[in-house]
Parts: structure tokens; sequence; C-alpha cells
């Protein structure tokens, strides 16, 4: 696992299979965008906290650099991992898209 490049808005996050390296590159955010629909309708909801677990799980595995597994895995590994763990990852991501870099 090469280490999260912070420059690059990059972190690690912990699942119980394995550290999974998130960056919330362009790309990511676009297809994200495609699934769920406008991000700053999501950061409404999210601020709001009307948010549900697909959506972190959605934002989360478009942001995943080589996530070693499928999708449903991803999901169930995020579920494992618990909301205090994967919530701080979904923020910073989300937050990447609005912040200036």
């Amino acid at each position: 696992m090469t280490a999260a490049n912070r420059l690059r808005g990059e972190m690690l996050l912990a699942l119980p299979s394995g550290p999974v390296r998130l960056r919330p590159s362009f790309g990511a955010l676009v297809a994200a965008e495609a699934e769920l629909g406008s991000l700053f309708a999501l950061l409404a909801r999210a601020g709001a906290g009307d948010i549900r677990l697909a959506e972190m799980a959605a934002l989360l595995w478009h942001c995943a650099i080589e996530p070693g597994c499928t999708r449903e895995d991803f999901g169930e590994a995020l579920l494992a991992a618990g909301t205090a763990t994967v919530l701080p990852a979904f923020r910073a991501m989300l937050a990447a898209a609005f912040e200036p870099g």
C-alpha cells in the first residue's frame, strides 16, 4: 500500500480488510455526482443530518484508489469499520469538492 499523499488530498481509510487510499480527484467526484446527483445537494443533506449509508459508501467507493475488492465487499467493510471510522473520511472527501486546494 502506497502512503497517502496529503498534498493531493489523499487519506487512508482503515478497514478491517486493510487500508484503502482515498483521493477526491475530479474524475472520482464527477463519477460520484453522476450516481448521487448534485454534490451541493449531498452536502446540504449531510449538513442537515439526512445522509444515507449508501450515499456515503458511493462517494467513498468512487474516491477509492484500487480498493482491492468488489463494491459490495467494500460496503460490507465500511459497515464493519463503523461510522466512527467512515464518517471522517466521508466528510473529508465531500469537503474536498468545495474547498480550494
